[in-house]
């Protein structure tokens, strides 16, 4: 019984060690872009229609590896497909290394964001697998490594780009070849791991069109595209507020977008034990409800209350692994395909999300004066509004959902 005890003990810590590295490597992979996409329209001289045509890759890939990583996890089992996900990254990081021509690097870039399609589902079907219980805080704990990655990620980037090694700049071809290449770290974790479900026989399986049928799918469908929607939309309109709203230097605006990566980090690793003490379905109203108070409150508040916008993280950050918590939990035997539908519509959300609150900004600019301050000031406070509602309909979302699992007492 010892013996199996400490196999057991070995093959989780084995899981573990995929599942968190995976999340670093997940969070590098998506976040050095940062520092390294001037110096990249530099050397392939890229004006700005061609380069956010590279940047689409990322929604593209993305949303093309949602569509066949649950099907390939039924046919080769999550392990293989796993390693497969991590392999692309970390061939891609060889063929950018090499890229001297803009159509190499474009398909390389292309590749990458496959495996980084491929790796964000199957690391929530493994967890959603392994997490058996405790699911709540595991899951937090998993995508806070996600968290911490990307926080440090661009500072890392940053100084990769500066190293020099025999006379040779890594500059940011050596730097996507050596942070992609981590990737053959947790290979090797899941070479010598076992996984579980990969066992279930297929007719065990609940299909797509039964889940489909069951209300509560569409509900999470909303929470999750709402809650991710306000989430990454943070990103990329905070500093840009900061800056034309209130005046503020880069610097310091950036300063104020990584205390909102730093409190989201944060509450992933601390706040997962009170999901699961609470309940999935009570924690995303909450949290999504907090993030939505938090963002009003800061632009409504002025200045004196920007740091509110670093607050709001706190709420925002459960929402996602919650929601995987939640899903592990009501379709122990058909998690891979709930899960690949519901980040699938939840990425179609984000492009439709983001196009919005740039609309937004310019049709209230327009109505308060195009080209004046108050217009300026205006359209901003109503597009970051957007950000908030979006975290308020998750919230209302939550309660709808909750109202319908207490009728039928399946409270999770």
């Amino acid at each position: 019984m010892r013996k199996r005890s400490g196999k057991f003990n070995k093959i989780y810590a084995m899981q573990l060690a995929t599942i968190f590295i995976g999340f670093v490597i997940f969070g590098f992979s998506e976040n050095i872009k940062g520092p390294a996409i001037p110096r990249i329209q530099l050397d392939f001289m890229l004006n700005e229609a061609q380069l956010g045509t590279l940047l689409s890759l990322n929604a593209l890939g993305y949303l093309i590896a949602c569509s066949f990583t649950a099907y390939l996890t039924k046919i080769w089992g999550i392990k293989r497909v796993t390693i497969i996900a991590f392999a692309a990254m970390a061939v891609s990081g060889i063929f950018i290394f090499f890229s001297q021509h803009y159509s190499l690097f474009s398909a390389s870039y292309f590749l990458m964001y496959i495996g980084n399609g491929m790796l964000e589902i199957g690391l929530a079907i493994l967890g959603a697998r392994i997490f058996v219980k405790n699911t709540g805080t595991m899951m937090n704990l998993s995508h806070g490594f996600y968290g911490l990655s990307s926080t440090v990620a661009p500072l890392i980037a940053t100084g990769l780009m500066e190293v020099t090694i025999n006379g040779y700049t890594l500059d940011w071809r050596g730097m996507y070849l050596i942070m992609l290449l981590l990737s053959v770290i947790p290979i090797v974790f899941a070479l010598f791991s076992t996984f579980p479900g990969d066992d279930i026989e297929h007719e065990d399986r609940v299909p797509l069109k039964t889940m489909l049928k069951d209300p509560v799918l569409w509900l999470m469908v909303l929470v999750l595209t709402f809650g991710v929607v306000s989430e990454l939309a943070v990103g990329g309109w905070l500093v840009n507020f900061l800056e034309k709203a209130y005046g503020w230097s880069t610097v310091s605006a950036s300063g104020m977008l990584s205390a909102f990566f730093l409190c989201f980090a944060l509450a992933r690793l601390l706040l997962g034990p009170l999901t699961d003490k609470i309940g999935f379905t009570l924690s995303l109203i909450v949290f999504s409800g907090l993030s939505a108070a938090c963002t009003f409150a800061a632009i409504f508040g002025g200045e004196n209350a920007a740091f509110l916008f670093a607050a709001a993280g706190i709420g925002i950050a459960m929402i996602y692994p919650t929601v995987m918590a939640f899903i592990a939990r009501r379709y122990p035997k058909g998690s891979d395909t709930a899960i690949t539908f519901t980040v699938t519509l939840m990425g179609v959300g984000s492009v439709i999300g983001n196009y919005l609150i740039g609309g937004v900004i310019e049709v209230t600019k327009g109505i308060f004066g195009a080209d004046t301050h108050i217009g300026l000031f205006r359209g901003l406070q109503a597009g970051y509004g957007v950000i908030g509602l979006c975290a308020a309909l998750s919230s209302v979302a939550g309660i709808i959902l909750y109202t319908y699992l207490y009728k039928r007492k399946e409270i999770i």
